[in-house]
């Protein structure tokens, strides 16, 4: 599958690191350095914008170093792009660990997932088919 993108940084393309990676890394770009305090977020931009064909659309992750390592993860993760999306592509991180964490121009920030979805038609209902599990709901299976 191709998909056209635009580069306004002078970071490379995304692009998968193994030949069976699922996701694509987005760098940083900024003009100076963000120091993440604790609990603190901040709006990255990547300087990436794509066309996305209809019925698919791009998903924005964690890097599960960062998250690992630093306690930095995406705050909407999955953050949706959608196929009529044309803006620049942004990430919203967060800071979770104790310690402050500096971002830098470049850095690998997050990663970006191809994925594919169907569009559903809602038809409303009165009440709709019982299982075995019903209106069971978090953690009712226990956790082991």
């Amino acid at each position: 599958m191709e998909i056209k993108i635009v580069n306004h940084s002078d970071n490379p393309l995304p692009s998968y690191e193994t030949a069976l990676s699922a996701g694509m890394d987005l760098r940083a770009m900024i003009p100076a350095p963000v120091v993440l305090k604790p609990l603190e977020r901040a709006l990255i931009g990547t300087g990436l914008h794509v066309e996305l064909p209809s019925g698919f659309e791009a998903q924005v992750r964690p890097r599960s170093g960062l998250a690992a390592k630093r306690g930095i993860t995406v705050l909407n993760t999955p953050g949706t792009i959608d196929a009529d999306y044309r803006g620049e592509i942004k990430v919203i991180l967060v800071n979770l660990s104790n310690e402050e964490y500096t971002i830098h121009h470049g850095d690998r920030i997050a990663q970006m997932v191809i994925s594919s979805h169907e569009r559903a038609e809602l038809t409303p209902a009165d009440e709709i088919s019982d299982t075995i599990r019903g209106t069971g709901g978090f953690g009712h299976t226990g956790n082991k």
